[in-house]
This record gives structure tokens, C-alpha cells and sequence, in this order.
């Protein structure tokens, strides 16, 4: 437990963002920018989705003699309305970051599907390894451009020793003290960010969160706070047990001229143990790092104007409260 302190606490000191840093979090590592390239190659997978996406849902028999395995025709039906779902996702949105991560996740779904029918005596393991292998090539290319589209939308992912680190930033027209007091009461946060369903604050330093994965799944975790300076910072990181293991910091900073507040938030998410551990918690990073960034547009016009548009576009009253004077219902 104090190893797991002290690393927390090293982790929240250095993850202060130099004006080189700001100026580098769109790039990638090797400092170059996500592309048209990067582009077509998310379009080539969203119509790889449907291609697939199809022939899951008309020939499901085929796909599972391609594949080696036993035709469990209800669930190829069931991947192949995921597979066309995510496609069309992909090739809808400029920057289908989201959708890409949603493929991820179905990789990693495949992955252990394949995984379990290794098990079956009808399986033709030969046929059924050629499409692991298939599948394992897809979700790197997968990974490699949902993190690159992630970058050019404002966030900078990357992978460290520890898991899949996020950053991103926003500057807000508000003083540092107001926005500070708004995030040091935890269960605020769902007010202004969709993916969060609830925060439970346990005594001074401790809370219980519960969010909303990406493909509709719940996860929840016990958080403690780490190390806090009022007005500027406050770092935290998840207990064990839960079922996302995170740390992490936000910074307030006054922004130049005068001009609002700079809020920069880095976290860390590790993955469980194994390979599809691994790849779901890439996953989970890449979507939580699309959330969370998404979720900061929000509190910026919830300090700024006291309203956050609901999902029928009509204004929050709740949020409208909350930015007048921090009051619960």
C-alpha cells in the first residue's frame, strides 16, 4: 500500500505540463500530426465493418467454416450488427475516434470468443489459430488509428510502463477558485460529464465512482485523493479491487491576460493481467480519454453561461444552480 502511495504521489509531482508539452499534445511520437492518411485508413476499416458486419449477418454459417469453429449462428448475427453498427459509425463522423474504440472493444470480444471455441472438439484448430491471427492484425491497426485520431481531436494518449496514459486540456472563462470548488465536490462531476453515473464522497478523501463504459457496460472503483493544494491541484488514485485501476492529477492555472482558467488533467489507466487484458484496457483508455475530453466541454459552458445543453438540447436548471452557487437540489 505505500509503494502504491508513493508512486501515486511521484506519478501526480511530475505530471505538471510545460508550454512545450501544451504545444505538443496533438503530435504523436514521432512529432507528426494525425493525417489524411490517418483518415483513410479509419475509413478503410469502418467499410471492413460492413463488409464483415454482412457477411456475419446473412452468411454466419460460411464465416464459422472460414474460421475453424462451430456455427453458433445467433452470436456470428449478433457481432455482425456490432460489426455494421461500428462501420457506419466510422464512416458518418469526420473524426470517428469513438467508433474506432468501440471496434477495439469487439476485437477483444473476438478475440476471446476464438479463445473459448479452442476448447471444442469441433473446432479446426489450424483454421481457427490463421483467424486469431487475422483478428489480432486487425485490432493493432485498430488501436493504431483510433489513437491517432484521438490525438488530433485534443488528446494525447500514449502507452507508459503502467498502462495508457490521457491528457488533455481546456481553458475557461471562470477564476480558478470557482472551477477548483465545483471539482472538489466530486459528486458535481455527473452533472457535466455523461459517462459519469454517480459519485459517492466518503469522508474527506475518499469517494465511490461509477461510470458508464463505452458498448453500455458499468465499472466502478473506490477513489482516494492523494495529494491536494487548494486552488491549483488535486491528484488521486484508485484503490484496489475496483474494476478500473487509475491516478491521475487536475491543475488549475490562472491563463494569461487574465483570461480565464487553464484545467489540465492527466490520468493514467492500467490494465488487468494477459493480452486481452491488455488490449481492453487500451480500449478503456482510448474511450476514456475521448469521454473525458468531450465531458470538459461541458463544464466550460456550465462556469461560463450557468447552462449545459441535456441530450433533448434543452438547458440543465440542475447545472444552471450549480454554476450560480454550487446548490443541490
Amino acid at each position: 500500500m505505500a509503494t502504491q502511495r508513493q508512486r501515486s504521489g511521484e506519478f501526480a509531482r511530475n505530471t505538471g505540463t510545460s508550454e512545450r508539452e501544451r504545444r505538443g499534445q496533438q503530435l504523436d511520437s514521432t512529432g507528426a500530426s494525425a493525417t489524411a492518411a490517418d483518415e483513410t485508413l479509419a475509413q478503410g476499416l469502418g467499410w471492413f465493418s460492413v463488409g464483415l458486419g454482412l457477411a456475419e449477418t446473412v452468411l454466419p454459417g460460411g464465416i464459422a467454416r472460414l474460421a475453424g469453429v462451430p456455427p453458433r449462428r445467433g452470436l456470428l448475427r449478433a457481432y455482425g450488427a456490432r460489426e455494421l453498427a461500428a462501420g457506419v459509425g466510422i464512416l458518418s463522423q469526420r473524426r470517428p475516434a469513438m467508433w474506432l474504440w468501440s471496434r477495439v472493444a469487439g476485437d477483444v470480444l473476438d478475440l476471446a470468443s476464438l479463445a473459448a471455441a479452442m476448447t471444442s472438439r469441433r473446432t479446426r484448430r489450424g483454421r481457427a489459430l490463421l483467424a486469431t491471427a487475422a483478428v489480432a492484425g486487425v485490432t493493432a491497426l485498430d488501436i493504431v488509428a483510433a489513437r491517432r485520431l484521438s490525438r488530433d481531436n485534443g488528446r494525447a494518449t500514449s502507452d507508459t510502463a503502467g498502462g495508457v496514459r490521457v491528457r488533455t486540456s481546456i481553458t475557461i472563462m471562470r477564476g480558478r477558485d470557482d472551477i477548483y470548488r465545483f471539482w472538489r465536490d466530486f459528486s458535481n462531476l455527473p452533472r457535466v460529464m455523461r459517462h459519469l453515473e454517480a459519485v459517492h464522497v466518503h469522508g474527506e478523501r475518499r469517494s465511490h465512482w461509477v461510470a458508464r463504459a463505452p458498448g453500455g457496460a458499468h465499472v466502478e472503483w473506490d477513489a482516494e485523493i492523494v495529494e491536494e493544494r487548494p486552488g491549483e491541484r488535486i491528484a488521486w488514485r484508485s484503490l484496489p479491487g475496483g474494476d478500473v485501476q487509475t491516478d491521475g492529477v487536475v491543475r488549475f492555472v490562472s491563463a494569461p491576460a487574465g483570461r480565464g482558467t487553464e484545467v489540465h488533467l492527466d490520468m493514467r489507466y492500467r490494465a488487468p493481467m494477459g493480452l486481452l487484458g491488455a488490449l481492453g484496457g487500451r480500449w478503456f483508455g482510448g474511450a476514456a480519454s475521448t469521454l473525458v475530453a468531450e465531458n470538459l466541454r461541458p463544464l466550460k459552458q456550465m462556469m461560463e453561461t450557468g447552462e449545459v445543453p441535456t441530450t433533448d438540447g434543452s438547458p440543465s436548471a440542475r447545472a444552471r444552480d450549480m454554476a450560480r452557487g454550487g446548490r443541490k437540489p
